[in-house]
């Protein structure tokens, strides 16, 4: 794979001149000024608007902007999160109309249209590129893009995600693999095991257990079907998989020309365990539960307080999984991208269920503590970046009451009390999400905020994010692998 920085730069030329101008030392050229972070971390909570942060604030804390990511040493920023194509349907391409501020913040039927869904956002924030809806990894003329998690292979670096609902839905895929529609399931999984080089891929989806962690008979769709499953069950180090529709090949991960075999961890004491000390080269972490970490669990009757239906208990938390995600990767003298994602803050906010949101919420937000955490303690902030944000706003949740004015914040009833919250719509929205940074590049941001809400000031696009990556890491010509069969 080639890479190249400085044939990346195009128009952001002009924005980063400035900055370059005003850092240049004698001797050094632009690409040399970029930043280059060894690692970047990017937490994405599916469907948090700023409301959904606000309300788990107050539940847990009892007051606003409690959150590590929240203080005034991290960049903050709303960002815009439609699609370039809203629908594709008999032959008829309907264009997003983009987001209009004025629009958002008078006319609360507006952010109701023209919303993007998890595979095109996913897609934009780590490709750098529009797209439609229900593309992962897919441009609008059926290019392939390329992700974030390429460009880091390119330097040698680790890769991985990790999500709170199954590896191959859209967000983690959205980071790794490319297909034409997000539901092609059983074909993503197998992507991510045998097409992609990633190192780490710790999502649910386990078709041996039900939403309640108890062994069961499921789909196996999600990861890749029966019997690449149950193959991958065997935890042989095998690298080649035998199955009735093809063979399948794992790729090489370390770049040694080798291919890696995968490690297939379950149980929530093997992720614990997977957090410290020495671990295998490849891991294939999937919990013990089907469809989410904790959010799909059956409710006790007369229970509607976050919290108050038992865990089940041996399934990881997303803390634990991040924890282990991170002591994997960061085994890597080259340093490592990995994609966070609190996916279940979405399938919540669609429910318009508040308990199960904050509890998702506050899932994420202990997540991103963790890897703070690592990084004070195992790393520091001159070579990672760590990255807070969501692919969209789900339920258009407000406080209590019609949104008139739209942003009506969420009232706190103190903690431990689930705050003044009203929900406005079952899907996704188009209103702006909250964007945090910390690290190396993490003040470049500044310079993509081109345009300026009534309400939340100046915002950036989901594009940015994968946009800034390339130019501080370089944007690798590829060659996406196909099946060796």
């Amino acid at each position: 794979m080639k890479i190249n920085r400085l044939n990346y730069f195009s128009f952001w030329a002009i924005l980063f001149s400035l900055f370059i101008t005003s850092c240049n030392v004698s001797g050094q050229t632009e690409e040399e000024q970029l930043p280059q972070p060894k690692n970047i971390i990017v937490f994405i909570s599916d469907g948090m608007g700023f409301e959904h942060l606000r309300a788990s604030n107050y539940f847990t804390y009892g007051q606003d902007n409690a959150q590590v990511f929240q203080q005034d040493d991290w960049v903050k920023f709303a960002m815009a999160t439609y699609p370039s194509v809203i629908s594709i349907e008999e032959g008829d391409t309907v264009f997003s109309a983009g987001y209009n501020p004025r629009l958002a913040a008078t006319n609360h039927d507006y952010v109701k249209s023209d919303y993007t869904d998890s595979g095109a956002g996913a897609t934009s924030l780590s490709t750098g590129k529009k797209s439609y809806n229900g593309s992962i990894g897919i441009g609008v003329n059926g290019d392939t893009l390329t992700h974030m998690s390429q460009a880091a292979k390119a330097l040698g670096k680790a890769t991985g995600i990790v999500s709170s609902v199954p590896l191959s839905h859209a967000t983690p895929a959205g980071f790794v693999a490319h297909n034409v529609q997000r539901n092609n399931y059983a074909q993503i999984a197998q992507y991510l095991f045998f097409h992609s080089a990633t190192d780490v891929i710790m999502a649910p989806g386990n078709p041996d257990f039900d939403d309640n962690g108890q062994p069961a008979e499921g789909n196996p769709r999600y990861v890749g079907g029966r019997e690449v499953w149950d193959l991958l069950k065997a935890n042989d180090n095998r690298t080649v998989f035998e199955t009735t529709e093809a063979t399948f090949r794992a790729q090489d991960a370390n770049g040694d020309g080798q291919p890696d075999p995968w490690t297939l961890i379950q149980t929530r004491e093997e992720f614990q365990q997977m957090a410290t000390g020495s671990t295998p080269r490849r891991v294939l972490g999937v919990p013990q539960v089907y469809s989410t970490l904790q959010q799909s669990r059956d409710a006790v009757e007369a229970h509607n307080m976050p919290f108050q239906t038992p865990f089940s208990e041996n399934v990881a938390t997303l803390e634990e999984m991040t924890k282990a995600a991170i002591n994997v990767l960061s085994q890597n003298n080259n340093g490592f991208f990995v994609m966070v994602e609190g996916g279940a803050v979405d399938w919540a906010s669609h429910d318009n269920d508040s308990a199960r949101m904050l509890e998702e919420q506050t899932d994420f937000n202990n997540a991103v503590s963790a890897a703070v955490k690592w990084v004070e303690e195992n790393s520091n902030w001159d070579e990672t970046l760590i990255i807070v944000t969501a692919d969209h706003e789900c339920g258009y949740l407000t406080g209590p009451g019609d949104p008139d004015p739209i942003y009506k914040p969420v009232t706190n009833n103190g903690q431990g009390n689930v705050p003044g919250m009203e929900w406005h719509f079952d899907s996704h929205t188009n209103v702006l999400v909250p964007f945090y940074a910390k690290g190396p590049g993490a003040e470049l941001f500044s310079l993509m905020a081109r345009q300026t809400d009534p309400v939340r000031g100046p915002f950036i696009e989901n594009t940015d994010m994968a946009s800034l990556v390339f130019m501080m890491w370089g944007k690798p010509e590829v060659e996406v692998h196909k099946f060796n069969q």
